[in-house]
């Protein structure tokens, strides 16, 4: 029984778990902000070339 509740009151590794918890909710946030402003982004993109092409004549 005693095992049982060392093991039970043991929490060396919450701390680790808990920053790879943090890191992993980072990475997913500026996943979705990349996908959410990478079609818009694109699009300013392409308009400021091609308003440069045409005004450089090509």
């Amino acid at each position: 029984m005693t095992r049982l509740h060392r093991f039970l009151d043991d929490d060396s590794g919450a701390t680790s778990l808990e920053y790879g918890l943090i890191v992993s909710l980072i990475f997913l946030v500026i996943l979705s902000a990349l996908t959410a402003f990478g079609g818009t982004s694109s699009g300013i993109f392409n308009t400021a070339m091609n308003t440069l092409r045409s005004a450089m004549g090509g």
